[in-house]
């Protein structure tokens, strides 16, 4: 039975990027990704890789930033006051803060810049402007 809108996927995967550094994997994780083709939970990319795969079968690819996590945008840098953010170290460019969305979502900011008054915060999905490369095998397919 091959993979098509509406499967219930279970897979392993590696997901690295072209550098060779490992960005996320299922065994870092623990346990097998599942999600159902086709229902917009994970990066288009990806969903549409595993489409037409079948059981046990491998395959590797690549997904260029528009099909994952977009450019790199300059209008997601802002400035914001510093006494704006509530931190319990002093902040320094690198670092990741975390904000919450009125929903309940979790968004990664990445300080850039930190001025005496202000930090110049990144809001790019981390992966923004990235190849991603995956290693996947599928382990099991349900309607």
């Amino acid at each position: 039975m091959a993979i098509k809108k509406g499967s219930k996927v279970v897979l392993e995967y590696e997901g690295k990027l072209d550098s060779g550094e490992v960005f996320d994997s299922t065994q870092r994780a623990g346990k097998p990704l599942e999600f159902v083709a086709g229902e917009g939970k994970i990066i288009k990319g990806f969903d549409d890789a595993v489409r037409g795969m079948e059981k046990g079968q491998e395959k590797e690819f690549q997904i260029k930033p528009e099909e994952a996590y977009g450019p790199v945008r300059d209008d997601l840098k802002r400035e914001v006051p510093k006494n704006a953010v509530q931190l319990d170290k002093e902040p320094q460019a690198g670092m990741t803060l975390i904000m919450a969305t009125p929903d309940g979502q979790q968004i990664p900011l990445k300080i850039v810049e930190v001025t005496q008054d202000a930090l110049v915060l990144d809001m790019n999905h981390p992966l923004a402007g990235q190849n991603l490369n995956f290693k996947i095998k599928i382990l099991d397919i349900k309607e």
